[in-house]
């Protein structure tokens, strides 16, 4: 964390901006570049479980350096959704509390009624 006060969604997207524009990074911190950046992050999430049962996968955390590899890529990922977001001026909270709101139209509860 920065130099006091809360971590917000909102702080760390500052910061990740903050960063990009301290390295002039901008120009390539495109919607076309960070989506691939993104998607490659969440790649290197994935090899880590690539070849894992699934008792294995449910314990990865309980080994410190592959734990240590999940927080680094969760992270990665992370970042590059919020560095996304904030180029094109999505809100990812709303977006998410959208999405929620059409899946439970989508999918409801077994047993609801319509």
């Amino acid at each position: 964390m920065g130099a006091g006060g809360a971590v917000t969604l909102e702080s760390l997207q500052a910061r990740l901006v903050e960063f990009a524009a301290a390295r002039s990074w901008e120009p390539f911190h495109t919607p076309k570049n960070l989506a691939v950046a993104l998607s490659v992050e969440a790649s290197e999430l994935v090899e880590i479980f690539q070849w894992l049962t699934p008792e294995e996968s449910a314990r990865v955390m309980d080994d410190p350096e592959a734990a240590h590899r999940v927080g680094d890529e969760v992270a990665d990922v992370l970042a590059y959704l919020l560095q996304f977001c904030a180029v094109l001026g999505v809100d990812p909270l709303s977006a998410l509390s959208a999405k929620i709101d059409r899946n439970e139209t989508r999918f409801p509860r077994p047993g609801a009624t319509p």
